[in-house]
């Protein structure tokens, strides 16, 4: 037998369950700081816009007491994401 072929060569990690699952943890955190930006991730780019322009004025004039909605309505949209993508994979 000769040397392996594939020994010493670096090879990205495959895209598994796991590493999907890290990717959510980081957007359920980034939802705390940025709920805005959260949701972009979450792929829906026009919402998070819209969302954009009412959290800012709402951070301004409330003093911060809305934040806590825009970080609900972020971690919705988070595990409607995941369970959507969950039903995709049992479907196919």
């Amino acid at each position: 037998m000769g040397p392996d072929p594939g020994a010493g060569k670096f090879t990205a990690p495959p895209r598994t369950a796991l590493y999907r699952g890290y990717i959510d943890r980081m957007n359920y955190i980034l939802a705390i700081l940025l709920p805005p930006l959260s949701i972009f991730l979450t792929g829906r780019p026009v919402l998070a816009i819209v969302v954009f322009v009412i959290w800012i004025p709402a951070l301004i004039f409330s003093g911060g007491l809305t934040h806590p909605m825009f970080i609900l309505l972020a971690w919705f949209l988070i595990f409607h994401a995941r369970e959507d993508r969950r039903q995709r994979r049992d479907l196919s």
